[in-house]
């Protein structure tokens, strides 16, 4: 059974690639699309690889990179919002913010709790 942080970054890679398809596809926005999809899905990937890890070091250093990207995906996300003019879709940017902001928490709890142990 799949837990909940696992569930939630799957969820959360799925939502940006949902919103990014309702973006055009000028120059500004492909980069900002393309780095989204690979930060926001890369969270989840290293989050996974970390589950099956082979030691400790190696599984707190899947969920390190699993931060950094979340922390990647949460700027770029703030970088949409910037050039984003439709306040629809700033308000589903707005929840992905808040989204992200709660999964770094927690991706970065986990870190610390490793460190210390």
């Amino acid at each position: 059974m799949m837990n909940d942080l696992s569930e939630r970054l799957i969820t959360f890679a799925v939502d940006v690639i949902k919103l990014l398809r309702k973006f055009p596809g000028t120059t500004e926005y492909k980069i900002i699309i393309n780095q989204l999809v690979k930060s926001s899905t890369s969270s989840g990937a290293n989050y996974e690889e970390a589950q099956g890890a082979s030691s400790k070091a190696d599984f707190t250093n899947k969920v390190r990179i699993s931060l950094k990207e979340t922390r990647e995906s949460n700027y770029w996300l703030k970088v949409l919002k910037g050039v984003n003019a439709n306040e629809k879709l700033n308000q589903e940017i707005n929840n992905l913010i808040k989204e992200s902001q709660e999964l770094k928490n927690i991706l970065g709890s986990i870190c610390a709790k490793t460190k210390r142990k």
